[in-house]
């Protein structure tokens, strides 16, 4: 068994596919569309980050491809639809590096408030320049986050500790966390935000989501934080307003276009700037938030492969099977017609094979059931369920 790991994944990562039984490749950047397809043949679990695109075309050149493992919060990298369709189980890591992404902005609007990039930068060039013109404390001022998921909420408990005033905008129904407010609207949060930061995910419903016209909405000389995605923000439209004073300063994590490896030249409209931090998406990238993110959806990639658990896929139903520590399992992904589960029952009857435990989700089309027994079915009854036309795929452990 081969897993294939891209973009410098945590060697926690390694270490748990290894101990598994994986043979595992370790290579430090993204690869192309085309290297990829190149790299897959003899690969059933694959490892990559935000820099690797797994399109359509990949999987389906991917004909030894078990699962995919995005070692970050977003999936948008991967074509679902077609992972879904040929039974590719997608995995992600959606809460491990929450708090790194949290204390990343927390860091960047303190050093935003108090011109730290400004102020160190002329130390550096032998100018003493102890003024506090400009300066000011977070506390008391009104944090508005855009997107009030895993990291808006943390970020919202957290803010309120430092002694913001928290409002927060979402379209779905997000309780509110300490004394945070929701907003009716985006533009009832911009205009009272001192801070605006957003954390929206990477749906294509979402380019393009702020532009010029959210940025003149914004109260004048607030700060701006994009650590989420880079193609939400139309960052033209942030240089025009950064130049004009109307937005102080903004710190930028994520890009429409980001350099494919480590040391690759990096360009945007915002260099230059010296009200702008500009990070090269580090948001997760702490020791912590690696590790974690590592070890879980190593765990995720090798508990779907070896014992048939789709725990927290985000594009096969979900079933979480217990441990198996006797007998035989069968796995089961299907096309969600009628019958699929009276047929698999009844070929267990004709067998004379007690079911001791049995386990069904459907999503979008699809069903999933594992199915545990006392004996294994014989190849006959496998051939049959794998040549039945609902079957995407039959697996055994």
């Amino acid at each position: 068994m081969k897993a294939l790991l891209l973009e410098n994944i945590h060697s926690a990562a390694v270490e748990t596919l290894e101990a598994r039984g994986y043979d595992v490749e370790l290579r430090q950047g993204s690869l192309s569309e085309d290297e990829l397809i190149a790299a897959l043949p003899g690969v059933h679990l694959l490892g990559v980050r935000s820099n690797t695109n797994v399109t359509g075309k990949v999987l389906d050149s991917a004909g030894d491809l078990v699962a995919v493992g995005c070692f970050c919060i977003g999936t948008n990298q991967v074509d679902l639809k077609t992972a879904a369709a040929k039974g590719i189980g997608v995995f992600n890591a959606p809460y491990s590096n929450t708090r790194s992404v949290v204390e990343l902005v927390i860091a960047e609007i303190i050093a935003l408030a108090r011109r730290l990039p400004e102020k160190t930068q002329r130390m550096h060039e032998g100018v003493w320049d102890k003024s506090a013109k400009g300066s000011h404390e977070v506390r008391g001022r009104t944090m508005g986050i855009v997107g009030y998921g895993n990291i808006g909420t943390q970020l919202s408990t957290v803010a309120e500790a430092l002694g913001f005033n928290v409002v927060f905008y979402d379209t779905a129904d997000r309780p509110a966390h300490g004394t945070a407010r929701r907003a009716r609207s985006l533009k009832d949060l911009l205009e009272v935000a001192d801070v605006v930061s957003l954390h929206v995910d990477g749906r294509p419903g979402n380019a393009g989501f702020f532009g010029a016209a959210e940025f003149a909405a914004m109260k004048p000389r607030a700060l701006f934080i994009n650590a989420s995605r880079g193609m939400v923000v139309d960052y033209e439209a942030l240089r025009d307003h950064l130049e004009s004073g109307h937005i102080a300063g903004a710190a930028v994590d994520v890009f429409p276009a980001e350099p494919k490896a480590q040391g690759d030249p990096f360009d945007s409209v915002l260099r230059g700037l010296d009200n702008v931090i500009l990070t090269p998406h580090i948001g997760g990238s702490t020791q912590e938030a690696q590790e974690e993110i590592g070890w879980f959806v190593a765990e995720k990639l090798a508990r779907f492969a070896l014992e048939g658990s789709t725990a927290l896929s985000v594009n096969l139903p979900a079933v979480q099977p217990p441990d198996l520590p006797a007998g035989r399992r069968l796995g089961l992904l299907h096309h969600n017609v009628p019958g699929v589960l009276a047929d698999l029952n009844a070929t267990f009857a004709e067998a004379g094979d007690n079911v001791v435990d049995q386990l069904l989700s459907t999503k979008d089309g699809l069903g999933y059931v594992v199915i545990d027994a006392a004996e294994p079915l014989s190849s006959e009854a496998l051939e049959r369920l794998r040549a039945a036309e609902y079957c995407v795929w039959a697996r055994t452990w």
